[in-house]
């Protein structure tokens, strides 16, 4: 097999380091976000109600398996989109409470959210990328169909 044109593996490298750097920063806020709801297991907020509290447990083991699951490339794209659908139930929560669409002088808005739901789905759409569990057990790039 002939080697790729140069322009072709400096993308494909380009590639790679994008899908890890993004992976990255997906576990980090992920896996944060899980260990902030596990703080409020023992004292949860006044005024949440019962099922509030077994969805924040839920999430609170969800949220930092699903990052670290990211974080190494195992079951990547599985992952990511789990938790895609958690962050559109976070955005429908949002957008419930009255949330502008971007954050501004009047609160927070959705636009966190919305971005974390298409990091989630940009992760799921094009794998993990050549450094991850995922690449080493196939054995090869987890290639997205974009060639190699």
């Amino acid at each position: 097999m002939p080697s790729p044109h140069p322009v072709m593996a400096m993308v494909n490298n380009f590639r790679n380091v994008s899908l890890l750097l993004m992976r990255i920063i997906l576990a980090g806020i992920f896996i944060n976000a899980g260990y902030a709801k596990i703080m409020m297991w023992s004292t949860p907020m006044e005024g949440m109600s019962s099922a509030m509290v077994l969805l924040m447990k839920f999430l609170a083991i969800a949220e930092p398996i699903g990052g670290l699951a990211l974080l190494i490339g195992l079951w990547t794209r599985s992952a990511a989109l789990c938790l895609a659908i958690i962050m559109a139930g976070a955005n429908y929560f949002v957008y419930s409470m009255g949330a502008p669409l971007f954050t501004g002088l009047q609160g927070i808005g959705l636009d966190y959210t919305l971005l974390l739901f298409a990091s989630c789905l940009m992760v799921a759409a094009f794998g993990p990328g050549r450094w991850s569990v995922d690449a080493t057990v196939r054995g090869k790039a987890c290639d997205s169909g974009m060639g190699q």
